[in-house]
């Protein structure tokens, strides 16, 4: 193997030592060795502020929120709706209200796939959605287009992990209703044209829905300049709790489209001869929320807000120009996916080796990746794969912990091989 960069060969503007002790998960040992966290794909680790934010909830604040007739309830009200604002700020939407509350990402396209294609979708209607997408991104509307009669169709991906631009403007006519795709891919890191790809999508009248989830831990998540119509992400993914999520739409499409549940809050009035509904956010949002992990979520934006945002962005792209540098010089090593415009993911495959022998062999190093097809079968398929090793990092990962893993990669390669 070539000599490669290594850290001692770099600067780091970015203060990568000082943001580690904000996180507490990683100073521990795992297998007898430091943890190195590279599955920053699957889910984000979570700053003390975060943690913290969730104590001071349930010993202080517990309560319900909205039409409580008490201090506590009043308390957990403001927290929640702040959060609201919050999210909407950091994603640039123009207003609160079109921040609905969801478990995810998963729930935020089951809901837009359900309400505005009951409502929208006919006989003959297509749907494009790209053949790297998360299955959450492609089963939701299989099982809408079976109901309602349309159809789901793939936009090509090249070889080298990228959308066929070429192929997604030769699909698209005024029988496409709707293009769904992912900002960044979770299995590859491709970075996708997303004002492009939209803009192109509305020359034709179709609605556009972008899943934000590998993205927006990015500083990605701009609606606005983005240009969709739908945005959703997961709070996991962001440095906050799981089962917290958000979908943004634009008010006039969410205000035309029917409630997806039933129950509490999402209502304005109930009788047996008829129900009407809330406004924006409320009608989306049936039943108690996730109030705490709301709050959380929102201190995980205020703890990236109080981030080297450029410095943040900056260390995360020499990573990536260092993970490349050492996959390219390192034997039996291919990597899957070599878009132009990616996050800094690493998924390869080693010659020879089924990846989850890599990834239990590294776990004994007490280095954590994700093995398999990641959800994304599809494409896996399409590569010729049945599945690779992702690493896949933040700001919070350091230029040592890329030498481990490459050294770790070795010491597999040796005993495997």
């Amino acid at each position: 193997m070539n000599k490669a960069v290594t850290v001692t060969e770099h600067t780091q503007p970015f203060d990568v030592m000082a943001v580690r002790q904000d996180f507490p998960i990683l100073h521990q040992q795992v297998n007898g060795h430091p943890l190195v966290y590279l599955d920053n794909g699957a889910t984000t680790q979570k700053p003390q502020t975060v943690i913290d934010a969730l104590v001071q909830f349930y010993s202080q604040d517990n309560s319900n929120v909205h039409r409580g007739a008490h201090t506590l309830s009043d308390r957990a009200t403001e927290k929640f709706e702040k959060a609201r604002e919050t999210v909407s700020a950091f994603i640039n939407a123009p207003a609160s209200r079109e921040v609905i509350w969801t478990r995810g990402t998963t729930e935020g396209i089951n809901l837009v796939a359900y309400s505005w294609g009951r409502q929208n979708l006919q006989p003959g209607d297509r749907i494009l959605v790209s053949m790297m997408e998360h299955h959450s991104n492609i089963v939701p509307w299989q099982l809408v287009a079976s109901e309602m009669g349309a159809q789901v169709e793939p936009i090509p991906v090249t070889a080298m992990g990228e959308i066929d631009l070429e192929a997604y403007q030769a699909m698209l006519d005024d029988r496409v209703k709707m293009v769904s795709f992912g900002q960044v891919s979770n299995a590859l890191g491709s970075i996708n044209p997303v004002r492009q790809m939209a803009d192109l999508a509305h020359v034709v009248g179709a609605r556009v829905l972008v899943d934000g989830a590998q993205g927006v831990g990015h500083w990605m998540a701009d609606v606005q300049a983005l240009g969709c119509d739908f945005y959703v992400f997961s709070g996991h993914k962001l440095f906050a709790p799981t089962g917290i999520g958000a979908l943004w739409g634009r008010a006039e499409l969410l205000e035309a489209m029917p409630p997806w549940h039933g129950g509490g809050e999402m209502i304005d009035s109930v009788s047996f001869a008829g129900t009407t509904f809330n406004r924006i956010p409320f009608k989306f949002e049936a039943g108690t929320p996730n109030i705490a992990d709301a709050i959380g979520l929102a201190a995980a934006i205020d703890y990236l807000n109080s981030l080297d945002k450029a410095g943040a962005i900056a260390h995360e792209e020499a990573l990536m120009q260092v993970v490349q540098q050492r996959a390219d010089t390192f034997d039996g090593l291919r990597l899957i996916g070599r878009a132009t415009n990616r996050v800094c993911v690493m998924s390869f495959i080693l010659e020879g080796i089924h990846s989850a022998d890599i990834g239990m062999l590294l776990d004994q190093q007490g280095i954590a990746v994700r093995t398999g097809n990641h959800c994304a079968q599809p494409v896996m398929e399409h590569l010729g794969i049945d599945g690779t090793v992702r690493a896949s990092f933040s700001f919070y990962n350091t230029f040592e912990e890329v030498d481990r893993l490459f050294a770790g990669l070795e010491k597999a390669k040796t005993f495997l091989l």
